[in-house]
């Protein structure tokens, strides 16, 4: 599962204004270490190199699916708390 958040009328800002979280959930593909991740990932437009950069990541690995979606949601609804309210999996 992956998913960008921004906050509500990003796209009429000007680039460099313009920032944005990635959140993921991905199955490990560690056979030592089998469980789940979740990453949050931040990112701000970068004028030098014209695109979106990486500022800030975060992960975390959860035994079960279960655990790993909670947290998901958890750090969805931080984010959501923060004004970044508006996400690409929403139907318009």
């Amino acid at each position: 599962m992956q998913e960008v958040l921004s906050k509500p009328g990003y796209e009429k800002l000007p680039l460099s204004e313009q920032e944005l979280y990635e959140l993921r959930l991905d199955d490990s593909s560690d056979s030592w270490r089998p469980g789940f991740i979740v990453s949050e990932v931040y990112e701000r437009w970068s004028e030098i190199d014209r695109q979106f950069m990486l500022v800030e990541s975060e992960s975390e690995r959860w035994p079960t699916l279960e655990k790993a979606k909670e947290r998901y949601e958890a750090r969805r609804e931080a984010l959501r708390a923060k004004g970044f309210t508006q996400s690409d999996m929403e139907l318009l």
